[in-house]
């Protein structure tokens, strides 16, 4: 029984066929266009191995994945150019009718798979954080992935300014400094002219990023109470990220949440990479939403 998974990222898409055990058997890797190219691109794909049994499909967002939204299976007021309104369901059901088709997004699908297989397997209650093109959360709690009347939009509270960033704007088209706004990829290039893969370790940016990704942390870890948080994404590869943050965190909480002092570290990198998004659209299932 095959099954297909997408995962729908605002600058990638990745589409791959798995086994019935969910061994991923093929995948391939291509730039997000329109949603007329990249969808039908994904359709042919998957059409050409075969009739899936189940498709999962990891999006970016805002996604209307709840069920009883009137716009179900839709994007909605996405930064992205030309993607608010897109059909994300449409397409596969046409292409597939017999196929079940499961739709979340690709950070609730990334906090899935690691959950499953990956640097949390075994734990209930974790978060994942993602930060590339956007910053979104991903939050299984109780072993059920969070969704919500939307689903968790994390990316878009608004952080406390980090010391000596006083001047910076923002990026985000909606809210200028929320999280996603100051410290998203675009946001990185913008403040210092260069993408964050060809910033040094010891620049400043890292202080910077580190101060606001440990308030994203705290903030989680008060409200969701996970056991874990993970912090994956293209930015989150910086060399020491991970520590960085989880010393800032240490001063932040001063002692007050338990398990941010467990063994084992509290803040950790995702043991899937960049492959967790569409390990976890391959294990959503059909009556997720």
């Amino acid at each position: 029984m095959m099954r297909a998974g997408i995962e729908l990222g605002g600058t990638k898409t990745v589409v791959a066929v798995a086994d019935g055990d969910g061994t991923v058997a093929e995948e391939i890797r291509y730039s997000t266009g329109t949603p007329e190219e990249t969808l039908g691109r994904a359709v042919e794909w998957i059409r050409e191995r075969g009739a899936p049994a189940a498709i999962g499909i990891a999006a970016f967002g805002p996604v209307a994945i709840n069920r009883r939204h009137v716009e179900y299976g839709h994007m909605l007021a996405t930064p992205k150019p030309g993607w608010k309104g897109a059909d994300l369901l449409g397409p596969f059901a046409t292409a597939f009718p017999a196929a079940a088709v499961a739709l979340d997004t690709d950070v609730n699908a990334a906090a899935l798979a690691e959950a499953r297989e990956g640097a949390v397997t075994g734990m209930d209650d974790v978060a994942y954080i993602t930060i590339g093109t956007g910053i979104g959360a991903g939050i299984l709690a109780g072993g059920r992935l969070v969704h919500g009347v939307l689903h968790p939009e994390f990316g878009h509270f608004k952080p406390p300014r980090a010391p000596g960033d006083d001047s910076f704007p923002g990026v985000c088209p909606f809210h200028g400094d929320c999280l996603e706004g100051m410290a998203s990829g675009p946001a990185i290039a913008r403040r210092w002219g260069r993408a964050a893969s060809e910033l040094p370790a010891e620049h400043q940016a890292w202080d910077f990023q580190a101060w606001y990704l440990a308030h994203a942390v705290l903030v989680l870890t008060a409200v969701v109470s996970p056991q874990r948080v993970i912090i994956g994404g293209g930015v989150s590869q910086a060399a020491g990220l991970h520590d960085k943050v989880e010393a800032i965190l240490h001063q932040l909480a001063a002692g007050y949440f338990p398990q941010i002092d467990g063994a084992g570290g509290y803040v950790v990198p995702p043991a899937l990479g960049q492959q967790a998004g569409i390990r976890g659209a391959l294990l959503l299932e059909a009556d997720a939403g």
